[in-house]
């Protein structure tokens, strides 16, 4: 074996590691090494959220300065021990009328992915059964994306919005960052009805109500100046970064679960701009915060 593969033994499975010492934050000198060590001290709490969800990974073979993919299909070296699910995509781009979904659930899989440069991870708002059956929306979100000039400062104005509304309706709010400009809030879905429809007149309520503050519209000439409550992402075909997952930023943020009291306490950018170091201390601390309310 060369010497830039290393054989290791993850949970029971074998699996070669390559290119480890490969700088993939140049701005940090953050190595593959170190992206494989994080997902691996954070799958106890990353791995639930994964559970059960088709996977779409952003892939930087040669780092977070070069070319990069998103990738739905599981590769066809993909050993056959991760789960695949074969699921319809209508109105695919590549005409393709199914896709093979690689299914993450256990740490051989992640260590896996991390080590093809899988930085990203996304998923859907939905599961899947135990053959493979695409089950009804489980969870309820909605992606607030800041309008230059204004900040995550902002989003978490309509972040607290947001939660009283959600509140008043019965459902409970859970805060992360995106690991980019802004901020997620997630809520469990109980499919009392369709949920883009259920977020869109949400976001509508509060653009009628902030006007100043809240757009809901995707009209990207509507959004400076002003917190785009973007609720398509409960649309099943589109999907939003994993709690936990690393970003390809200059440095390797993470989209990280919030305390309402940070959400509430926010007066800078940089108050919520979370580093693998960070999240695997507030692991520590504080567990999976993500964890169902």
């Amino acid at each position: 074996m060369s010497p830039q593969k290393v054989a290791v033994k993850v949970g029971g499975r074998q699996l070669t590691l390559s290119n480890l010492d490969k700088v993939l934050y140049p701005e940090a000198g953050f190595a593959k090494a170190e992206v494989i060590d994080y997902y691996s001290r954070v799958a106890p709490v990353l791995l639930p959220h994964l559970e059960g969800r088709p996977l779409t990974v952003k892939r930087y073979p040669n780092g977070v300065t070069g070319q990069s993919f998103f990738e739905k299909n599981a590769p066809e070296h993909t050993p056959d021990w991760i789960r695949r699910v074969t699921l319809p995509v209508p109105g695919s781009t590549k005409n393709r009328e199914t896709i093979d979904f690689a299914v993450i659930e256990d740490l051989p899989s992640l260590v896996y992915y991390a080590n093809l440069a899988a930085l990203e991870l996304h998923v859907p708002q939905w599961r899947v059964s135990a053959d493979g059956e695409a089950l009804p929306p489980d969870t309820l979100v909605f992606d607030l994306d800041p309008g230059p000039p204004v900040t995550i400062v902002e989003c978490c104005r309509v972040a607290l919005m947001l939660r009283e509304v959600l509140r008043a309706d019965g459902l409970t709010a859970r805060p992360k960052t995106s690991g980019n400009k802004g901020m997620q809030l997630y809520a469990d879905w109980d499919g009392r009805e369709e949920p883009s429809a259920y977020a869109k007149r949400l976001a509508q309520v509060l653009e009628k109500a902030h006007r100043e503050q809240v757009v809901s519209v995707m009209a990207r000439k509507a959004r400076p100046g002003k917190v785009f409550i973007d609720w398509s992402q409960n649309n099943p075909a589109k999907t939003t970064v994993a709690p936990y997952s690393l970003r390809a930023r200059e440095r390797p943020t993470v989209s990280t679960p919030l305390l309402w009291k940070e959400v509430e306490g926010c007066e800078h950018p940089e108050d919520l701009v979370f580093a693998t170091h960070d999240v695997l201390a507030r692991v520590e601390e504080h567990g999976d915060l993500f964890g169902q309310a």
